[in-house]
């Protein structure tokens, strides 16, 4: 599955309402996430985007792979105040988010997943 770029509208429907009934966040996905926060000017940004998707495809059916552009999406930066870029949060099924900021390498990365995505029992 190709990664999919979130507007605030696009983030309401596939991950979490943003006001979620003045409950705070409540994520509504089927499958763990990972969304990377990221900027076009960015270069660590820009390395971390081939490996963001050589990942979706390997985690196809297993993880949601979604990105938002903190200069166009200003409203989802600020509702996790998003101070770098890039920052990754790891969304798992019971709505639980991790968060890791800067570029991480391929197997960096699979080892966050396992760890917070893909968690066994």
């Amino acid at each position: 599955m190709a990664i999919v770029h979130l507007t605030k509208s696009e983030f309401e429907k596939r991950v979490s309402p943003l006001d979620a009934g003045g409950h705070g966040f409540k994520y509504i996905g089927d499958k763990p996430a990972l969304i990377d926060f990221y900027a076009d000017w960015c270069g660590p940004c820009r390395m971390l985007a081939p490996v963001l998707d050589e990942l979706s495809e390997e985690y196809d059916e297993k993880v949601l792979f979604y990105k938002v552009n903190v200069d166009e999406e200003s409203t989802l930066s600020t509702y996790f105040s998003i101070r770098s870029i890039p920052t990754l949060l790891f969304i798992s099924l019971d709505g639980m988010v991790q968060r890791v900021s800067g570029a991480m390498s391929a197997q960096q990365l699979r080892d966050a997943i396992g760890k917070y995505l893909l968690k066994s029992g």
